[in-house]
């Protein structure tokens, strides 16, 4: 009866033989149980948010590869060994021979080309999901909760909600998928580290152009035609007066063989390119190619006393981000929040006052959440407790919660995030937004200017009237 070990056995000896090998062999196995478990938990329906899924999915396959790289390390240098100390005469050296005819060496062979599948088996599924993770709505906004948390917030209640991040962030294809793996790494260094700037400066430069992100669901051959928009506001006397403006917004589009209104500016034969700031705020030219091939180059006036620009800035092509600059993370000004809340009956419009003293506690500063959940509310009940005792306590908690939450919605002093740090350029209401290049201001060399005339975007069908007549023509 043969003495010799067999194959398992002589694959146990050789990677128990040494320190190293016994070293990476349990942390492949721990590695591989941790993440069968882990994925099985997955399956059963567990959700346990982003960081469940980077433990499962990137951290366990990271430790999986190191155990598998420490077993050939820890057994080429145990080998080493053993030819030296034969070179001195210790022992005879034990070099591998391969030999198919020899049913031991075919046997350990198998054993090493079935755990070589069964390991690449969980690297697959483990890459697959590693990817899967780091793609996902969850890992972009909540992994990194000081950085991303205002962000992840304004995207929730976002018209783009069920629109996952990389699909606007990434976008079909490889190559872009590669560049934001390797923008992330540095992202990671500079979260951990805490190298960020508060708040992260926009607009970002480096975004894939809209043709390749914004086009795959909005296309500018899609003719719109015009739109009727209602807003509600309410005035900061007594009975919160509601008044509503009305206007039919020319957003316009492709239609036949000419496009019109506001999406004129992303016709496919309509070329604009402009220079700004690195903020994209005050634009100095605009190039203008129409569709029959005349280019116009339009100059806006140097402000007085304005020192010359040392280095100009590139030129960039229009698309839709230089007015949909906030199409998921919208920051809202607190007029716009608090009107909107009285309209859809968060907060009661009937409570004396509300609105004005909605914004004061609005625009009031705080040091944290913490701190604005707590002075909201007690400004706001404070008010009605000595101006109106008779209030409904019910009502008041009621506003005052909402205004707390209006607040912590769109103001991060954490990341030095305050009314306005981003302003929306859709439209011209609370940032120059449209007004940049339609000022009146930007001439080309044959006196030709930029046209600011309102007709050109929309109708005002009423303006701050309490009850339009327009709306009641429309109503059926």
């Amino acid at each position: 009866m043969s003495d010799k070990p067999g194959p398992l056995r002589s694959f146990l000896q050789a990677i128990t033989g040494n320190g190293i090998s016994l070293g990476g062999a349990a942390l492949t196995t721990a590695a591989a149980v941790l993440f069968v478990c882990l994925f099985l938990i997955e399956s059963l329906g567990f959700e346990g948010g982003p960081y469940l899924g980077i433990l499962s999915f990137v951290v366990m396959p990271a430790l999986f590869v190191a155990g598998l790289l420490l077993i050939p390390v820890g057994i080429i240098r145990q080998r080493r060994r053993e030819r030296r100390a034969a070179e001195r005469g210790e022992a005879p050296p034990h070099l591998p021979v391969i030999d198919l005819n020899i049913g031991r060496t075919r046997s350990l062979l198998l054993v090493f080309f079935a755990a070589t599948v069964i390991n690449i088996v969980i690297l697959a599924v483990a890459t697959y999901k590693s990817v899967e993770v780091m793609d996902s709505t969850s890992f972009c906004g909540a992994a990194c909760h000081s950085v991303m948390s205002p962000e992840y917030t304004t995207y929730q209640r976002s018209p783009h909600a069920r629109v996952a991040c990389v699909n606007c962030h990434i976008g079909p294809g490889a190559g872009w998928f590669v560049k934001s793996k390797l923008s992330g790494s540095w992202q990671l260094i500079s979260v951990n580290l805490k190298l960020y700037p508060r708040p992260i400066p926009t607009p970002v430069h480096s975004l894939r152009p809209a043709r390749e992100t914004c086009e795959q669901c909005h296309w500018p051959t899609k003719f719109v035609g015009d739109r009727l928009k209602v807003i509600t506001h309410f005035q900061d006397d007594e009975p919160n007066t509601e008044v509503k403006t009305v206007l039919l917004l020319r957003v316009g589009g492709m239609q036949g063989s000419a496009s019109h209104g506001i999406h004129w500016h992303v016709d496919p034969g309509v070329r604009i390119r402009y220079r700004a700031d690195d903020k994209r705020q005050t634009i100095g030219e605009v190039e203008l190619t129409r569709p029959d091939g005349s280019v116009h180059l339009f100059k806006a006036k140097p402000a007085e006393g304005a020192a010359p620009e040392a280095k100009p800035q590139d030129w960039r092509q229009m698309d839709c981000i230089d007015c949909h600059n906030r199409p998921s993370h919208v920051y809202r000004m607190p007029a716009g929040e608090i009107d909107g809340s009285m309209a859809e009956g968060r907060i009661d419009k009937t409570l004396p006052f509300i609105r004005r003293e909605g914004m004061k506690a609005l625009e009031a500063d705080y040091a944290s959440h913490d701190d604005a959940r707590q002075k909201i509310p007690a400004a706001i009940k404070a008010f009605y407790a000595k101006s109106y005792p008779a209030a409904e306590a019910k009502r008041v908690d009621a506003a005052a919660a909402e205004l707390a939450a209006i607040y912590c919605g769109n103001v991060f002093p954490s990341m030095a995030i305050k009314w306005g740090s981003y302003p929306n350029h859709l439209g011209h209401m609370d940032s120059p937004g449209c007004f940049r290049c339609h000022d009146g201001e930007h001439t080309d060399d044959k006196g030709e200017t930029i046209a600011n005339d309102c007709e050109t975007c929309h109708s005002v069908l009423a303006m701050e009237e309490p009850n339009p007549e327009i709306l009641k023509t429309l109503k059926p």
